[in-house]
């Protein structure tokens, strides 16, 4: 049920802030909320998304949508989350841990202008964890891991995402009065938005470093790191300008709508049967395998594709295994096959172990140059030269499967004609299924 979000008078929950005192963890998740309130979002709307760290705490304090999950990668799971559903308000509370061990997530969703708002609990360590430095701890300053004083130059998160492209960008710290406002406009701003929060870590940064208010603004000034509001673009975010290339409404889930497999054909399954194709790469292994996977689905059945191929990807062997099965049940790999289309002497060599498992009822189809092949299953030799068009090397193993399928007889063959017959590469695709239906298979 929808809460009425006109009468809110908070978006926070009974539970205590478990913050040291003197935190700065608790006066930003405050102006966060008053954020909230003053936008009167529907609390059912808005989802926190955090990772690890003191500042991960934060998303179980607000009566919101909450997704919490690995150090680093609050970004990539609000970047799912809002393009999964762009209505949705997305913020993401993290510490500059997070945007040093996910600095590629940041650059990604700052360059791609993803509408969400990162609000960055930036006490230049790592509080959690026992006060090691951070990519944002200034240079000198004594950590855990630093006790000689840091020697590193710290990273600059404001000006990393607005040289990117985001959208709008905010520094300050968390005793700015105008924090809330400055949430506010993050939130409003269409495209990706950060407000990198300076703060006070109590337990370690503090005391190692005498640290203080006055310290967090002059290590800025030290630094160049101006603060304020530092870019402020008119962008449109990434979901709507998605769904504008798509012809559809900034609200709208991404994505291209399904296209539909019709179910049109028989089939004779009562039980699951494996198919593998065994060559080359770059032989259209996979897209033959592909072409019959769509074709069983015409015919009724439910198919799943495995396959399986060298990290060279153009040289070696490619496997392609489809089950077909006539019940909607989960679909696995199915070893040995019941059917299995040797097409090159690398699929051979790969396929070998399997050939004397397979059963005797099983098939196994190879041209002639591999008829050595030792099997206890039922050898069909198919000659591609006995076809009454020439089968080219592209289309080799789009028409011996179509023999496979016409000997196995699994489902109507039209079934076949009808998915080659669809998509790009339609022409090229009923070729080699006719060439292949008209080889001798006996």
């Amino acid at each position: 049920m929808s809460i009425t979000i006109s009468r809110l008078a908070t978006f926070r929950n009974e539970k205590p802030y478990p913050f040291c005192p003197g935190c700065g963890h608790g006066p930003v998740l405050d102006r966060l909320d008053e954020a909230l309130v003053r936008l009167a979002l529907d609390p059912a709307r808005v989802v926190i998304v955090s990772d690890i760290g003191c500042s991960g705490l934060s998303d179980q304090y607000f009566a919101t949508s909450a997704f919490h999950g690995l150090h680093g990668r609050s970004i990539t799971y609000a970047t799912g989350i809002k393009l999964a559903n762009p209505e949705l308000t997305v913020v993401v509370v993290m510490g500059d841990g997070g945007t040093g061990i996910g600095g590629a997530h940041l650059l990604s969703a700052a360059r791609r202008n993803i509408g969400i708002t990162v609000i960055v609990m930036n006490n230049l360590n790592f509080g959690m964890t026992g006060g090691q430095h951070s990519t944002t701890t200034p240079e000198g300053a004594i950590t855990a891991t630093t006790p000689g004083g840091n020697l590193e130059h710290p990273l600059d998160i404001c000006a990393t995402v607005g040289v990117n492209g985001a959208g709008y960008v905010y520094r300050g710290t968390s005793f700015d009065e105008d924090l809330a406002d400055r949430i506010v406009a993050a939130i409003e701003n269409p495209g990706f938005s950060l407000l990198d929060i300076w703060e006070l870590c109590t337990a370690y940064f503090v005391r190692a470093n005498r640290f203080s208010r006055r310290g967090i603004e002059q290590t800025m000034g030290e630094l160049g790191f101006s603060p304020g509001v530092l870019y402020e673009r008119d962008v449109a975010g990434y979901s709507a300008a998605y769904a504008a290339a798509q012809g559809g409404t900034a609200n709208a889930p991404l994505g291209v709508a399904p296209q539909t497999i019709p179910t049109e054909f028989a089939h004779s399954l009562e039980e699951p049967a494996t198919l593998l194709l065994a060559g080359s790469a770059g032989g259209k292994v996979r897209s033959a395998a592909r072409v019959v996977a769509e074709a069983a689905i015409r015919a009724g059945l439910w198919v799943t594709q495995k396959d399986d191929y060298p990290v060279t990807v153009k040289t070696g062997h490619s496997l392609s295994q489809l089950t077909v099965s006539p019940q909607p049940e989960p679909l696995g790999p199915v070893t040995p096959p019941d059917v299995l289309v040797v097409l090159s002497d690398d699929g051979l060599r790969k396929v070998r172990p399997l050939l004397g498992s397979m059963h005797p009822d099983g098939v196994v189809v190879a041209p002639p140059d591999l008829a050595g092949v030792t099997t206890p299953a039922h050898v069909v030799l198919v000659d591609p030269s006995e076809a009454p068009v020439r089968i080219g090397k592209p289309a080799l193993a789009l028409s011996m499967a179509s023999a496979a399928i016409a000997a196995a007889g699994w489902f109507d063959l039209a079934a076949l004609r009808a998915a080659a017959a669809c998509g790009p590469f339609a022409e090229q695709n009923t070729g080699a299924v006719e060439a292949g239906l008209a080889l001798p298979h006996g």
